[in-house]
């Protein structure tokens, strides 16, 4: 049987929107192994207020 608790939810926050100046923020919200990556994760995401694919990181 499967341990639990080695997934946990992380959020994603777009680095460029806070760069432009423009309000409103792009976050998304997924999961992630805590024991097969246990640094920060980036990935491109949609930003739906600059209407384009930019590099999201792992907020706290």
């Amino acid at each position: 049987m499967a341990k639990k608790g080695n997934r946990i939810q992380v959020i994603l926050e777009c680095t460029e929107h806070k760069t432009t100046g423009m309000p409103g923020m792009s976050r998304y919200i997924t999961t992630k192994n805590r024991k097969n990556t246990t640094e920060r994760i980036e990935l491109k995401k949609y930003n739906p207020i600059l209407k384009k694919y930019t590099l999201h990181k792992e907020i706290k």
